[in-house]
């Protein structure tokens, strides 16, 4: 499976070239991992069910034990053959979808699809934290770009941002849970984790910090507002994203840590009542939407918190019932989505309003679309009903509990079936005060790709044990179940009662015309999508009111946010740890005491200097005498630097103070804050000296980062300094990186001069002039140089 997540981004990196000269034919090619890789998941999908699934690990910092790890095991193919099978038959769709001759859309949307295939099947296959969290980033940064496309229009821009702030800020929190958690845990396995799942402590704060992440990530009330404005992307792209892979990135999330954690009320609480509210929410957001993709983006978040009810509350069978939801979910959705796709491709429009009549031309998709749409309401003989039966069974047998989530289920399935009819009615029926729309024929090849999850959602609604071993195999980590199959006929039971009443309600509901022109409806307080826009405007205002007094122009106040950060962060952590001082001893020799007597006296005299050269050569002074410390403890190379350095600094000090002042001020005028200031540098100062003493005095053994570079730098290097070996060899890369930094820096500084002295040349100005100008400046801002 690693090579299967490599060759996604492989393949992603050269679809670009592709694209530039074939055109939508990239899109086929970047089918043919996913297709690869569900071929080689089915052909392994016994070692999936085994006892103990197959693993695999690479390790890319062992000695902190830092690796990435494979498991692959029913839960992971369950989500594999989603990812790769939807994703094959997305991407085989664009094709036929994408404009003929735009090649530039072509190009960014192939290579990005086939990355986020490959992204989230790094996620469902990850069995440590770390790798969790960069797979769950990359989905999240895919999906931004794919959902913002070109970023021509401002709507595109926005709904891009939308996502990804709601996302980004989930996935923060979720790597914070996750990291609490594997520390309470002593392990970044997960499935070590889930083995021997910790208690108390901090464990309830690192499951909500969790559950954050993965209600943000699928669309959770009161999060969900992010999705139907990502309906903006191209048909192909929701149709792949908000059916079968990112938004399924949190119900696998649930999904891999509910075994280990269901019994926690940290847990079950949050997920139940939330996804109870968005499976309501949605349901009855969809009675009132006329954009078709719309109306399914609402009714994939009504269905996504079904799965999480069901994953929620932690039995077998309802562990069992989620699998099959989460399956069916993915093939009816995505056959929705091409089919919408289609509609809008060959006619232009997907506002229910303006349709009429193309059920009686396009019969065959017609057929299909009712296919998937009777296993959304859960209809026999379709998985979506199979789903249903058994999530019924077990809300009906799980207490009190679950009798509340079975009401919240039965209502929202009854809006699920009035949003299925509006859109059956809505698409293909003839209205008789609208004119049919102009249309071509829908195509045979992106017909038959909406047939393949269609089909599928009939065979394995008929024949539902084909897929009940692996469904069955996931179930298991809850423990024993009893003895329920999969099927669509299990006798005259509660559950098929409610099933049929559930379809009567949902249909009375799609007919009573009052309760659709309130579907939809909701006070302004209650809009998530007003609270989103007042937090984001909330923290502009705090940015710039913090900015504002921050970031001020005045040196001292920058100096002192430096400084107080530098106190305060540091010194709870050391207040936290509890630090002790070691053994300390007053010099180690006699030369330190007299450079240590002219390093304090320079410092303390360059307080009471008045001129500004008189200043800049006392500070030298303390950086001459830090670089003779390093000679005197035998540190020669690092004594060169420090001289390097101060002699370079020296140099252009004097060379800008020459613009300024000969004296700092005159008659030393009180200055405001001027206490405040001495107090913040008194405070910093002797914080830094006892953090130094407390490092250099507190120290146990030699870390295993120092101690590999010590044992690789002369067999490896050929260098007999160990500092040199680790600058120049083993972080070779960071320090090409500073250098380029500086390199940057000092073109801009450059060009900065360069440009300043051209004006100067344009308006006449003289040099004289020019000193005298800034001289003047130098005097009106005294806060800059005090």
């Amino acid at each position: 499976m690693l090579v299967a997540i490599v060759a996604h981004f492989a393949l992603a990196a050269v679809l670009p070239l592709v694209a530039r000269r074939y055109g939508r034919a990239a899109f086929v090619v970047g089918a043919l991992v996913p297709a690869g890789t569900l071929v080689h998941a089915f052909t392994r999908a016994g070692d999936a069910v085994a006892a103990v699934p197959p693993s695999e690990t690479l390790a890319w910092a062992p000695a902190i034990g830092l690796e990435f790890t494979t498991r692959f095991d029913e839960l992971a193919l369950l989500l594999i053959l989603l990812i790769s099978g939807v994703g094959t038959v997305v991407l085989c769709y664009y094709a036929g979808y994408a404009k003929v001759g735009d090649r530039r859309t072509a190009a960014r949307d192939s290579a990005l699809l086939v990355t986020f295939a490959g992204a989230m099947l790094g996620l469902v296959l990850a069995d440590d934290v770390i790798s969790l969290y960069l797979f769950w980033e990359l989905t999240t940064v895919c999906s931004f770009l794919l959902v913002g496309g070109d970023g021509i229009r401002k709507r595109l821009r926005q709904s891009a941002t939308q996502a990804l702030l709601v996302t980004a800020l989930g996935g923060l929190a979720m790597l914070l849970g996750l990291l609490l958690l594997a520390t309470a845990a002593g392990t970044l396995r997960i499935s070590e984790i889930l083995a021997d799942p910790p208690g108390g402590g901090v464990v309830p704060a690192a499951l909500l910090l969790i559950l954050l992440g993965a209600l943000t990530k699928s669309a959770q009330a009161p999060f969900h507002p992010w999705l139907p404005g990502a309906m903006v992307a191209p048909t192909p792209v929701s149709a792949y994203l908000h059916a079968a892979a990112m938004v399924k990135a949190g119900v696998y999330l649930v999904a891999r840590f509910a075994p280990g954690f269901a019994d926690q009320p940290a847990w079950w609480i949050p997920i139940v009542g939330c996804g109870i509210w968005t499976m309501l929410l949605g349901g009855f957001r969809a009675l009132r939407q006329y954009d078709l993709k719309t109306l399914l983006a609402y009714g994939t978040i009504s269905q996504l918190g079904f799965l999480m009810i069901m994953l929620g509350t932690g039995t077998w069978l309802s562990a069992l019932a989620a699998g099959t939801l989460i399956l069916a979910h993915g093939l009816f959705k995505s056959a929705l989505f091409l089919t919408v796709g289609i509609i809008d491709k060959r006619t232009g429009t997907r506002d229910i309003r303006e349709l009429s009549g193309l059920g009686r031309r396009w019969r065959v998709l017609t057929t299909l679309a009712t296919l998937a749409l009777l296993s959304m309401a859960g209809l026999p003989p379709l998985l979506g009903f199979v789903g249903k039966e058994a999530a019924l069974e077990a809300l009906l047998h799980a207490g009190a509990a679950g009798l509340v989530a079975c009401a919240g289920v039965v209502l929202g399935s009854v809006l699920t079936v009035a949003y299925s009819l509006r859109f059956l009615r809505g698409a293909f029926s003839r209205k008789p005060d609208v004119e049919p729309p102009p249309s071509a024929p829908c195509g045979r090849v992106m017909t038959g790709l909406v047939a393949l999850p269609a089909f599928a959602g009939l065979v394995l609604g008929l024949v539902p044990g084909i897929a009940e071993p692996v469904l069955a195999g996931y179930a298991g980590s809850f423990g024993p179940g009893p003895d329920y199959h999969l099927a669509l006929w299990h006798g005259v039971t509660p559950p098929l009662a409610i099933s049929a009443g559930i379809i009567v309600a949902g249909y009375l509901v799609h007919r009573y015309a009052g309760l659709q022109r309130l579907g939809g409806r909701l006070p302004e307080p209650l809009q998530a999508q007003n609270w989103y826009r007042a937090s984001v405007d909330g923290l502009e205002h705090v940015a710039r009111g913090v900015t504002g007094r921050i970031q001020v122009g005045s040196l001292p106040v920058y100096l002192g946010v430096i400084l107080t950060t530098l106190v305060v962060v540091p010194g709870a952590g050391v207040l936290a740890g509890g630090a002790e001082f070691g053994q300390l001893r007053l010099f180690d020799n006699w030369l330190q005491v007299p450079l240590a007597v002219l390093v304090l006296a320079a410092a303390a005299t360059a307080l009471l200097a008045r001129r500004r050269l008189t200043a800049v050569l006392l500070t030298g002074v303390v950086g001459y005498g830090i670089g003779a410390w390093f000679v005197v403890d035998g540190g020669a190379d690092l004594a060169l630097a420090q001289f390097l350095v101060e002699t370079l600094t020296l140099v252009v000090f004097v060379l800008v103070i020459r613009r300024f002042p000969p004296r700092f001020t005159k008659d030393r005028p009180y200055v405001p804050g001027r206490w405040v200031k001495a107090a913040v540098a008194g405070v910093a100062g002797t914080f830094v000296a006892v953090l130094a003493v407390l490092y250099s005095g507190y120290t146990h053994g030699m870390p295993e980062a120092s101690r590999e570079y010590i044992e690789r730098a002369e067999d490896e290097t050929g260098a007999t300094n160990v500092v040199n070996a680790i600058i120049v060899d083993f972080r070779a890369f960071d320090t090409i990186g500073e250098i380029a930094v500086l390199a940057v820096a000092a073109t801009g500084a450059a060009s900065l001069i360069l440009a300043r002295s051209r004006r100067r040349t344009r308006q006449g100005g003289s040099d004289t002039g020019a000193e005298a100008g800034d001289t003047g400046r130098g005097d009106a801002h005294p806060e800059v140089t005090s």
